[in-house]
């Protein structure tokens, strides 16, 4: 079932944070992130997503349980493109479930609606609503009666300031958070190419333009939610991709490289043999990428 929510319409934007062809802020309407690509990196995410975070995540759910009072736990997607991560987290959670799927972009929305699963592990049911807009006015009130935060590749694309209203809002409403997929600035390329550590550190550079936390993200969230009382808990999600996934790996290839090459405009012309010889050893199959990312889990204090 999909509905349209229409008392909570706080959104950030789709954020795909491996993704280096864009990486902005809440607070920017504009961006709008390729469905095609959302899509090519689905598995990649599904196989990646630290499964060992949902045993704390749901004794905390069941140890103090809300619900919207007809028993369904209500969990926020905040920037949920396609709805990638209630495909794979709505299924391993038991129980009812109430998602509201929060994105700036309608077409996403739709997309993410129409293809929400419809039960839990236990069988029991899962709804979906919609929330469209801006998420700069998120706050603990806003989130009163979640049971769960949740997204994917968001922390990195946030500013400081962003961060800091984020976590004020879940921890302000007792909220855990579930903050999938955040790039952390490490990349491993088999067979090893001379240019790869000048481009990763360009890469880097570009993830922390214009004060994005970029590949420090998930170090500033987990002192920002421990400074709030949570128990916060850090577990690899990095994509492996081999010749099963040469498609995303070369799509990644070329962000990557333009990214770096955006932020050093001086590297252009290497980069460019560069990315030839990168491209023609993905599509023969001799190419492994492993992009690292991280998962973070923060639970509030007891009793919050």
């Amino acid at each position: 079932m999909s509905t349209t929510d229409t008392t909570t319409p706080h959104t950030p934007q789709d954020a795909a944070g491996a993704a280096p062809h864009s990486a902005d802020g809440l607070d920017d309407d504009t961006t709008r992130y390729a469905p095609e690509w959302l899509q090519l990196r689905e598995p990649a995410d599904a196989a990646a997503r630290a499964g060992a975070l949902l045993g704390p995540l749901r004794d905390h759910l069941a140890s103090g349980r809300r619900d919207t009072g007809d028993g369904a736990q209500v969990v926020r997607d905040l920037g949920c493109g396609t709805g990638s991560m209630g495909r794979w987290l709505a299924p391993r959670l038991p129980g009812a479930q109430h998602w509201i799927l929060h994105d700036h972009d309608p077409e996403l929305l739709a997309r993410a609606a129409a293809s929400a699963p419809s039960g839990a592990a236990d069988g029991s049911p899962v709804t979906v609503a919609t929330a469209c807009g801006p998420i700069a006015g998120l706050t603990a009130e806003a989130l009163a009666g979640t049971s769960l935060v949740t997204a994917s590749a968001l922390l990195d694309v946030l500013t400081p300031e962003e961060l800091d209203r984020l976590v004020a809002a879940c921890t302000g409403a007792g909220c855990p958070a579930l903050l999938a997929l955040s790039v952390v600035g490490r990349v491993e390329i088999t067979p090893a190419d001379p240019l790869d550590a000048e481009i990763a550190d360009a890469f880097n550079a570009h993830q922390r333009r214009e004060e994005l936390l970029g590949p420090d993200a998930v170090a500033a969230a987990t002192g920002a939610f421990e400074a709030a009382g949570a128990t916060v808990r850090v577990a690899s999600s990095a994509w492996r991709l081999g010749p099963d996934a040469s498609a995303l790996a070369a799509e990644w290839l070329r962000g990557w490289v333009a990214a770096a090459c955006e932020q050093r405009p001086d590297l252009a012309a290497r980069a460019e043999e560069y990315l030839r010889r990168r491209l023609a050893a993905c599509a023969a199959g001799e190419l492994r990428v492993v992009v690292h990312h991280s998962d973070l889990l923060a639970l509030p204090p007891a009793g919050a």
